[in-house]
């Protein structure tokens, strides 16, 4: 018996990989977040699958629940929105089945940054702007941040910051940031990156606040950095007509020795 955590994606049923497709269609149990993964991902379950949404339960309710189909001999789907090594507490869960001896196996997901980026049709990383992302947040109810993890100290990097969690805290957001960015540097809010009702404000950090509609209160990620607004930026040398290619693979399958010390 295994547990298979997946990663469901941002939103769009077909943001699913084709791995947590497949689990999803094998396993006689599915654990699903309810309140962030559509239910028509649930359409992959198979007849008769035994079905659970997780948002009212608590962390002991549904590990009792795994036990039980560990007992039973059951797999189980355990889906969790977006990718799984980011704030999914799949850590905490992953923890109390290796105590009880249970298997795992982990498939990542979409993460909801580089939906919301798609959304945008922007790259995160443009040359002589920045060349980071920083995946970050405010301290919430359920977590706080570590001393040193502060929006002032990633913003000294200069780096794109992909803040999730924390539209509530957009005021705090634009004070600490704009010291760095300066205030005309471009912003972005995705609101429910890939879902029907996805909506995306455009801004800066001057003007964000009063652009933000009301009743986006939360499932909204911040973007903010200057190559949000993809201006000004070079061309890199990756395409130049005189880059020197011969670390670069002819194709996808080609062996790391025959590249690696190869003249293309």
């Amino acid at each position: 018996m295994t547990v298979h955590f997946i990663g469901a994606g941002p939103g769009a049923p077909d943001l699913l990989t084709l791995r947590g497709r497949d689990i999803i269609a094998s396993c006689p149990v599915c654990l699903y977040a309810g309140s962030l993964v559509p239910e028509a991902i649930l359409a992959h379950c198979p007849d008769g699958a035994q079905i659970v949404n997780t948002a009212p339960m608590d962390l002991d309710a549904i590990i009792e629940t795994i036990k039980a189909a560990d007992a039973a001999g059951q797999d189980v789907a355990r889906l969790h929105s977006g990718d799984l090594s980011v704030w999914s507490a799949m850590g905490e869960q992953m923890r109390r089945l290796r105590a009880e001896g249970i298997d795992v196996s982990v498939t990542p997901g979409v993460p909801a940054f580089a939906a919301a980026a798609a959304a945008l049709g922007a790259e995160l990383t443009l040359p002589g702007l920045a060349q980071s992302v920083v995946l970050t947040r405010t301290s919430g109810r359920a977590s706080s941040m570590p001393d040193g993890e502060t929006l002032a100290n990633f913003g000294a990097t200069g780096a794109t910051l992909a803040i999730h969690l924390s539209i509530q805290n957009l005021a705090r957001v634009v004070e600490e940031l704009t010291p760095h960015y300066g205030a005309d540097c471009p912003v972005a809010i995705v609101f429910r990156a890939s879902w029907p009702d996805q909506q995306i404000i455009r801004s800066t950090l001057a003007a964000v606040q009063g652009a933000l509609p009301d009743g986006i209160t939360r499932t909204a990620l911040i973007l903010v950095g200057h190559a949000i607004g993809g201006e000004g930026f070079d061309e890199s040398c990756l395409y130049a007509a005189d880059y020197d290619r011969r670390y670069r693979p002819q194709t996808a399958d080609s062996p790391w020795s025959e590249w690696q010390h190869g003249d293309d």
